[in-house]
């Protein structure tokens, strides 16, 4: 089987008859376990145990990010890498990457065919059919690397499948996911931990000091060796951007990440940790340098073109921005960085009632205008915007309702020329706006 040509992509009809067909085979489409996972794999004849080096990433916050570094990274020393990232925010296929390229549509309803021959009638979520599918694809195309990001989670989702990793990456931890993965730091964080394997290498990211105990105990249960910020490497940001990396071995000057924010730096530098553990002789500074500068995540503190869709309908408003902030730790991110920004932005803002929405938005109420609050796309648990805009006035923000992102986008044109927006709130939100401005 061949990864067709991306010119082959469909995109739509092949794709949705086979998700709704799969979505039928279990009642909820999330139920943490791997039991169901595991019997697929057997019957498939276990291509997790023939995949290239993994490095597997967990956290609440920055994995996309870090993974998104790391394979920049890989790809500029001239590896061959596969990805696996969640969730997309235009079409599915974003989150296979096979040697360089999103899988086809046709190929993935192929392994998903594949996959619903072998499992029957059996039960099992769509997700889990979905990795069974990314499984097989990552053990039948080369590579060099597997990059593969935890969905939610880590003990029990569903890319904690893999028997054996090269290291485990773990980014900052935050209460987010409550009816999952528990209500405290701690209990989050013993989650997380789940993806450490015996004896292999773990980078920690900077970490709550609560969250950080957790892990560490993890790390000495398994005996995995572990690297943690501030201690085993650090970053320190300097002039336009730029930081330098600091560990044992290395001491680097290196130039500002092409992903924007004083977070991205701690992010690149969790990337660079784990290579340093991957492959201390396989890569240098110059070959770092360009990942940094190479690396592309959408919706992450991304400015959208003066000239695109977005700020043709925000005009004469300044420039737009997205980003992908979900929960209070990303929330309190962005408003870090919001802080050092000349004039504060209107916000347009959807987000969902499962998430922490007060909190985020007393975060934010100090580092912006306005809120104009929207619903959100393609989600049964998106908040009304009277809602949203309500509890965006309790956190002192002037709030209005907006039927759409569109009209929001026009009604930010309003209120000033010159003043940048910031489309934040919700992962749904920042793929609309993505199909927006692509048309």
């Amino acid at each position: 089987m061949r990864q067709p040509s991306l010119a082959a992509l469909d995109p739509v009809e092949p794709f949705d008859p086979i998700v709704q067909r799969l979505a039928r085979l279990h009642p909820k489409v999330i139920d943490l376990t791997l039991e169901r996972l595991q019997r697929l794999l057997a019957r498939l004849g276990h291509p997790e145990e023939h995949l290239p080096p993994v490095i597997h990433v967990a956290g609440t916050n920055g994995k996309g990010s870090t993974v998104a570094f790391l394979r920049a990274m890989l790809e500029a020393g001239g590896n061959r890498v596969h990805v696996l990232t969640s969730p997309h925010l235009i079409s599915f296929t974003e989150r296979i990457r096979l040697a360089g390229e999103c899988i086809t549509e046709p190929y993935l309803v192929e392994l998903l065919e594949e996959c619903e021959a072998a499992n029957g009638e059996a039960p099992i979520t769509f997700f889990e059919m979905a990795m069974a599918a990314a499984t097989l694809a990552f053990a039948r195309v080369p590579a060099d690397y597997l990059l593969l990001e935890v969905g939610l989670g880590g003990r029990y989702d569903a890319t904690n499948i893999i028997p054996q990793t090269a290291v485990s990456v773990i980014t900052p931890i935050g209460i987010d996911h409550k009816e999952f993965l528990g209500d405290t730091l701690a209990k989050i964080a013993g989650e997380k931990a789940g993806i450490i394997k015996p004896g292999t290498p773990a980078v920690f990211a900077p970490q709550p000091a609560e969250a950080l105990a957790v892990l560490r105990a993890e790390a000495e249960a398994q005996g995995a060796p572990r690297r943690e910020a501030g201690s085993d490497w650090r970053v320190e940001p300097f002039a336009d951007g730029c930081f330098r990396y600091v560990s044992e071995a290395l001491d680097w000057n290196l130039p500002a990440p092409a992903l924007k924010g004083r977070h991205q730096i701690d992010n690149a530098g969790a990337a660079i940790a784990a290579l340093e553990v991957l492959c201390p002789a396989g890569f240098g500074q110059e070959t770092v340098a360009q990942g940094l500068e190479r690396a592309e995540w959408p919706a992450r503190l991304q400015c959208l073109a003066a000239d695109g869709a977005l700020a043709r309908m925000a005009a004469p408003a300044g420039l737009v921005w997205l980003d992908g902030a979900h929960n209070p730790a990303a929330a309190k991110v962005l408003t870090e960085e919001l802080a050092g920004w000349p004039v504060k932005p209107v916000l347009v803002s959807g987000m969902l009632g499962n998430k922490d929405y007060r909190a985020m938005l007393t975060l934010l109420a100090p580092v912006v205008e306005r809120l104009l609050a929207v619903p959100v796309p393609r989600s049964s648990a998106g908040l009304a915007p009277e809602v949203l805009a309500a509890a965006g006035a309790e956190a002192g923000i002037a709030s209005e309702a907006l039927p759409d992102l569109e009209a929001a986008l026009a009604r930010a044109g309003e209120i000033g020329a010159g003043r940048p927006v910031l489309v934040a709130g919700s992962l749904y939100l920042a793929g609309a706006a993505l199909r927006l401005e692509r048309g």
